[in-house]
């Protein structure tokens, strides 16, 4: 027999979420091969068997919280597969076995209510299929699993559907009491209770909701503004996305790669927007690995762009679009994920006109790009006229950053957009 555990994902990891099982009591299974799909902080991963043979028994179920080195499955080394005949023949089985039990009790119940008025609730425990810790738990409560309704689809009770029920009882037993101290309103003050939806926030979802609120609780942030002609950078691409495009094997050449390199040049220059805080020290990275925020259906993530100051506009494009495709297809990589010095945000892509984008993890500052739009500009000989504009943001630590410099780090990156040839001076 071997144990299937849950393995060492990252230090900053030490549970997750068993978002589906790929494998069943009876499946055999190879070496190497992926058995379930875990969910965690920041990225599902496949967790697969070490050994070859037949899976026995599967300790977990979808949906269950589970730590780093628990054994989530039994893996039989010397057993035999299930082959779909005999998986159907023990369907059919289970089947008349129910059937003729449910007969049984059906006839016990209807005996037991005509002597003394007893019911089955035991024996209807028995059938409600549950998991371990749910039985245990309600046993402990003293509930019935008979009284709880399970929010999985399949019907199966897991122990938060105890707690929930629990939680319940609770609220209306309160809610009964209140209303018997309190007179009753008048019927023409009364609602009807309006429709809603309750879904429990998937793992990734959490985590976002605590690291963002950690953030606001732990920093002291603010957020600068500025606005950038983009007339130059939408006329140099206009002139070269063709060629740029042919030559570097059809990565297009976007808006993003032009932010980035204006981002590494201005936190050259002030290199506080690139530190953070340890303790009583600052740190001031001599690294410009520069996070992109991507949108998923799952939630926002943050890929990580290496060693910006050495790539070229080419390869910064491609870099992003490949950690894109990745987020999208769940197929990211922790260390993908981890240890950006700055980040930029481009709500513009959903049509922000203006935003305070809230910095990511340890670092002191965050760049949010928006939308292009015309407005009438006063240019310098006293004309107007009408230019493609976007408002960009630093939102940034202030026990990091001074807002001078958070007001001139921003400044430099307006002028090396609006003068993108710079860019190629800055190397």
């Amino acid at each position: 027999m071997a144990e299937v555990k849950i393995p060492e994902l990252a230090e900053s990891i030490s549970e997750g979420t068993i978002a589906s099982w790929l494998k069943s009591v009876g499946d055999s299974v190879e070496q190497g091969e992926n058995i379930l799909e875990l969910e965690t902080d920041k990225v599902n991963v496949e967790v697969i068997s070490e050994e070859a043979g037949v899976i026995t028994e599967l300790k977990a179920e979808e949906g269950d919280t589970v730590e780093v080195g628990q054994v989530v499955a039994v893996v039989d080394a010397n057993g035999e597969a299930s082959s779909s005949d005999d998986k159907e023949a023990d369907k059919k089985e289970d089947k008349k076995e129910s059937s003729k039990e449910d007969q049984q009790k059906s006839d016990s119940k209807e005996e037991s209510k005509e002597t003394d008025g007893s019911d089955d609730t035991e024996e209807g425990s028995d059938r409600i299929i549950a998991s371990p810790a749910a039985r245990k738990l309600a046993r402990e409560k003293g509930l019935s699993l008979n009284e709880i309704n399970a929010g999985d689809p399949r019907g199966h009770v897991r122990s938060q559907d105890v707690e929930n029920h629990e939680a319940s009882q609770a609220n209306q037993k309160s809610s009964s009491k209140k209303s018997e101290e309190k007179p009753q309103q008048k019927s023409s003050n009364t609602e009807p209770e309006k429709p809603v939806i309750r879904e429990k926030m998937s793992r990734r979802r959490q985590t976002i909701a605590k690291r963002l609120h950690e953030v606001k609780q732990n920093t002291a942030m603010l957020t600068t503004f500025n606005e950038v002609d983009m007339t130059n950078v939408m006329e140099l691409r206009k002139r070269k996305k063709e060629s740029f495009q042919e030559k570097h094997d059809g990565t297009r050449l976007g808006f993003m790669s032009f932010f980035t390199k204006a981002s590494v040049a201005a936190l050259r220059q002030y290199p506080a927007v690139n530190a953070e805080i340890d303790g009583d020290e600052m740190i001031y990275k001599q690294f410009y690995d520069v996070g992109v925020a991507v949108s998923t259906d799952e939630g926002l993530v943050v890929p990580v762009v290496r060693n910006c100051d050495r790539k070229t506009f080419a390869e910064i494009e491609a870099d992003i679009a490949g950690l894109a495709n990745k987020a999208i297809e769940k197929k990211l990589s922790l260390d993908e994920m981890t240890g950006g010095s700055f980040t930029i945000t481009n709500g513009g892509v959903f049509g922000s006109l203006l935003s305070t984008p809230i910095m990511n993890g340890t670092q002191a500052g965050i760049l949010g790009m928006h939308t292009i739009q015309k407005r009438p500009v006063a240019m310098p000989d006293g004309s107007i006229e009408v230019r493609p504009m976007m408002y960009i943001a630093l939102s940034y630590d202030h026990r990091v950053i001074d807002g001078k410099e958070s007001v001139n780090f921003l400044k430099t990156i307006k002028e090396l957009i609006e003068n993108p040839e710079d860019l190629l001076l800055e190397g």
